[in-house]
């Protein structure tokens, strides 16, 4: 990596953002406010390019991502709270004091010493609770992981797969009695619990939850269009099919392509 073609990047990047801010009707008029949502469709964006392997949309999401951290430091300075370098600073700052296998002396055998290491440091540092880190906007499919990989660190975790599926299967009959009562609270209750322990298991199988159901999605919407533009091409409509008759153009879909 050329370290200088990078801090020159890095620097014209800022100068622009200084030159926008003063000379850009549109940048002198957003603040952190207006900036939020914008960031979070920039975030999602580049977890669709992630998503879809485009490096190219990768690169591309990135740098926009770049542009609104210093936008948003640009205007912490401007309100006299914080500067970028302070940003840049700090960062470097918690990456070494939390790496101490690495710039100290301790000693680690493998990434799970090092994720518990992380989090007892962050105790340390003043959290009251290993949770306390994770965001409350959070989707609540990312956040049950978060949460279970946090509460993992301190050592509440179970000891295998099979152990979670019972767990799974636990639920499963507990949903079905709720669903037996008739009561609706209930049966959310139980809903959310049977998510929460199969998102547990899809972590013990090495499956990202959050991945496996965007990929779903994307799968279903593929499948569903193809129908549409199947029953548009027959002349019909599908309010004019049977549930039996969509289900099989639906089944002939499945069979034009393999999804991984």
């Amino acid at each position: 990596m050329n370290t200088q073609a990078v801090s020159d990047a890095f620097l014209r990047l800022v100068k622009i953002m200084d030159e926008l801010r003063e000379g850009c009707p549109w940048d002198r008029k957003q603040t952190l406010q207006s900036l939020r949502s914008l960031t979070i469709e920039e975030l999602y964006e580049l977890t669709d390019a992630i998503l879809a392997e485009n490096w190219t949309g990768i690169k591309e999401e990135l740098g926009d991502l770049f542009l609104h951290l210093i936008f948003y430091a640009r205007i912490a300075r401007e309100q006299e709270k914080f500067s970028l370098d302070e940003v840049l600073n700090g960062i470097s700052e918690k990456l070494i004091s939390r790496h101490p296998h690495i710039y100290g002396n301790v000693k680690v055998r493998d990434e799970e010493d090092v994720k518990r290491n992380w989090e007892n440091l962050k105790l340390k540092e003043g959290k009251k609770s290993v949770l306390g880190g994770v965001p409350v906007s959070l989707p609540a499919v990312v956040k049950a992981i978060r949460l279970q990989e946090k509460s993992k660190q301190v050592g509440f975790e179970w000891n295998n797969s099979n152990e979670v599926w019972e767990k799974v299967e636990e639920e499963t009959r507990e949903l079905k009695e709720a669903v037996d009562s008739g009561d609706i609270r209930h049966m959310e209750e139980e809903f959310g619990d049977l998510m929460f322990s199969l998102i547990n298991y899809a972590r013990f199988l090495h499956i990202d939850a959050e991945t496996a159901l965007e990929r779903t999605n994307r799968k279903f919407i593929d499948r569903f269009t193809k129908m549409e533009q199947a029953i548009v091409l027959s002349g019909m409509q599908m309010t004019d099919l049977s549930l039996e008759e969509l289900d099989a153009i639906w089944n002939a879909v499945k069979k034009q392509k393999r999804y991984d």
